[in-house]
């Protein structure tokens, strides 16, 4: 079995060792337990040296865990061969009580409404060909009253808008697109893009951030831009676009622009990209440069009409990126490829204890999301050495596996003689196995 702490090792100088020995121990904790994963059900599946108070004493000090991701990830997971690229996305956690750091009401897509909760926003390393995310930054979102002031007053806008005259009020000036005002929200996210991006500098180079359709406007665009990167994102459905104009000049002025405004019902032919048909369903894809008024450069757009060949019925999805030489393909699948932090999320929640911590001051609560997003990171780890075997093996099955171990060693605590080791090798093989979904063919018994 794998030594913990020797994975850890590497992080003592911005760790001290204390911390190192405490999280090590968390971790094979986290591992074997059963229950919600709080500071109580952790010390109480922890190795001698792990009590309460330890556990305590560790969610209340204070981690750079951005550095601690970054080297994990950079000594045991990274792939100097492959293809990353950057993926953003928030993730809303229940919680009730009025006393934990940064409770507020933000919005759930399971509950479809705004609950009372904490908000965590991530930012992920995507490997391509293994088509895996790994967590690397994680930090909690604190709207500040201004904010929630401008939400407001947003919403009662809506509400109040009516019709006016369409367009700009005559003799109005061009505004420069490029220089846009940032929302404390895109700061945010731009600070921590920064972050990172200063950590892996030089050991890797990132061209794309994905982000989802909440993304999908000037402001974003610019703001990944500002940090060297390009943005892959989705917009709304019936978003005006316009194709470049390529007719001749008319001779006063400044030369036209725009041309005409797409027509998602009839598409231009020249712009289809590939045809394919499964089961009734006829997906074509479109790609073509495109302009919105809205935004300070052209984009690279890819339409996706999904049509069901016996009802006619149809609808379609807008990705763009405002990487204009990005193909098509790479593009539909950066975007696919955004939903493994989804996944990222949800292993934290199912496993590592990020809904069922019970902290409450702003480092206890920092230290249970970044530790169950970590765990992540360490089980994709743990789980390389099993999917050799078993393509087919999740976490529940190292749960399992970790679990086994724990109780054999327990109870061989109480022999007053430890078994040989060839007999000690059988017994914990055995006992690893139970509880576990897919198990590796057991090897047959000497005669």
């Amino acid at each position: 079995m794998i030594d913990i702490l020797a994975l850890l090792q590497h992080l003592s100088p911005y760790v001290d060792m204390t911390t190192i020995r405490q999280m090590s121990r968390i971790i094979l904790a986290m591992l074997a337990m059963t229950g919600r994963v709080t500071m109580l059900g952790i010390s109480r599946w922890t190795e001698e040296g792990g009590s309460y108070r330890t556990v305590q004493r560790f969610f209340h000090t204070v981690i750079p865990w951005a550095m601690l991701f970054w080297l994990f990830f950079q000594r045991h997971l990274l792939d100097p061969q492959a293809t990353y690229f950057l993926a953003g996305d928030e993730c809303v956690v229940t919680k009730s009580g009025k006393e934990t750091h940064g409770l507020d009401r933000f919005f759930s897509s399971l509950y479809g409404k705004p609950v009372p909760s904490l908000a965590f926003f991530a930012l992920s390393l995507v490997h391509v060909q293994e088509r895996r995310s790994y967590p690397m930054m994680v930090e909690q979102v604190m709207r500040t009253e201004e904010e929630k002031k401008a939400a407001k007053a947003k919403q009662a806008a809506k509400k109040k808008k009516t019709k006016g005259k369409s367009g700009r009020p005559k003799g109005s000036k061009n505004r420069d697109k490029t220089q846009v005002g940032l929302t404390p929200e895109l700061t945010r996210i731009q600070q921590m893009v920064q972050k990172l991006l200063s950590l892996i500098m030089g050991v890797l180079s990132l061209e794309h951030l994905v982000m989802d359709g909440h993304f999908g406007n000037n402001n974003a665009v610019q703001m990944v831009w500002q940090c060297g990167l390009y943005l892959i994102s989705k917009l709304r459905h019936d978003s005006a676009l316009y194709f470049r104009y390529d007719g001749p000049y008319g001779g006063s002025g400044a030369p036209r622009k725009y041309g005409d405004k797409i027509n998602y019902a009839s598409i231009p032919a020249q712009y289809l990209k590939a045809t394919t048909t499964e089961k009734d369903v006829r997906t074509d894809i479109y790609q073509a440069d495109m302009l919105h008024k809205e935004f300070a450069q052209a984009l690279n757009v890819v339409i996706i009409v999904k049509t069901h060949i016996k009802t006619g019925a149809w609808a379609h999805v807008v990705l763009f990126s405002n990487d204009l030489t990005l193909d098509y393909d790479r593009l539909m699948d950066y975007y696919r490829l955004r939903f493994q932090i989804e996944f990222n999320f949800r292993d934290a929640k199912q496993y590592w204890g990020l809904e069922d911590f019970m902290n409450v001051k702003e480092t206890a609560v920092t230290n249970a999301a970044n530790l169950s997003l970590f765990m992540v990171n360490v089980s994709q780890l743990l789980l390389r050495d099993f999917r050799q075997r078993d393509s087919t093996v999740n976490v529940l099955d190292l749960k399992a596996h970790y679990r086994g171990h724990k109780y054999v060693t327990e109870a061989l605590k109480w022999l007053p003689k430890k078994p040989e080791p060839i007999l000690m090798v059988r017994i914990f093989e055995r006992v690893s196995r139970l509880g576990r979904i897919h198990c590796p063919p057991t090897n047959p018994s000497p005669s």
